[in-house]
């Protein structure tokens, strides 16, 4: 716990420094907020030896829908997507002799389908209660199925607004690497694999803040690294 306290401050600096940025209007760096297919925020931290990569990536880019996954196709990319984004060392190089190590690690996507399993134990809640009611009295239990049918409906037609809405969203990823370096003064290159991995993405919005200076570049298929 006192470690994820401690990753979260340092996600919490990374949003300030983006805030204050913003506020103060410095062209060399940028917050990236518009939710825009092709194009990934990668936002990187020091504090002293440790180092923060938080990214985010619409569903688009990195498995090529952004509903939930509906096919069997949709659920194996979904599936491989998650798998390769919890091995960092497949999508980010830091080279030299900083002995940096994976300390934390975060996978979240916005494309599961949380409602319909509500949705499915809330059906059981109402059978399971049916099925106890079953020996009352004949009214009582016209009475009841007279609600059930109500219920059922609303729920059938709350289903298919959720449904409607639900392929209106943009899906995305969220990805978050923490890494302890022994000595991160002898940090560097950075260098990602990421078009390879994911090759819808155009290009990639690095916000980079350590504790020497603060700026911003832009990553490309032809352009994967920089110094730091």
């Amino acid at each position: 716990m006192q470690q994820q306290t401690k990753w979260t401050t340092l996600a919490g600096l990374i949003a300030l420094s983006l805030q204050v940025s913003s506020a103060h209007a410095e062209d060399d760096f940028r917050d990236h907020e518009a939710h825009v297919h092709g194009h990934v925020e990668l936002n990187i931290a020091q504090d002293g030896q440790e180092l923060l990569f938080e990214i985010s990536a619409p569903g688009a880019d990195v498995v090529g829908f952004e509903h939930p996954p509906e096919t069997d196709a949709e659920k194996q990319a979904l599936a491989k997507a998650i798998a390769l984004l919890e091995q960092p060392q497949q999508l980010i190089s830091l080279s030299g002799n900083a002995s940096c190590e994976l300390e934390f690690k975060s996978v979240k996507h916005t494309l599961s389908d949380s409602h319909h399993d509500e949705h499915d134990d809330a059906e059981h809640h109402d059978e399971h209660e049916h099925h106890q009611d079953k020996h009352d009295d004949a009214e009582h239990h016209d009475k009841h199925d007279d609600h059930h049918d109500k219920h059922d409906d609303a729920e059938h037609h709350d289903e298919h607004d959720h449904d409607s809405e639900a392929h209106g969203q943009h899906g995305s990823f969220t990805v978050e690497y923490h890494y302890q370096c022994g000595d991160i003064t002898k940090l560097t290159e950075f260098q990602t694999s990421w078009f390879n991995a994911f090759p819808s993405t155009e290009s990639i919005e690095v916000n980079l803040l350590t504790d020497t200076k603060q700026t911003a570049l832009e990553l490309s298929p032809k352009n994967t690294k920089f110094n730091f």
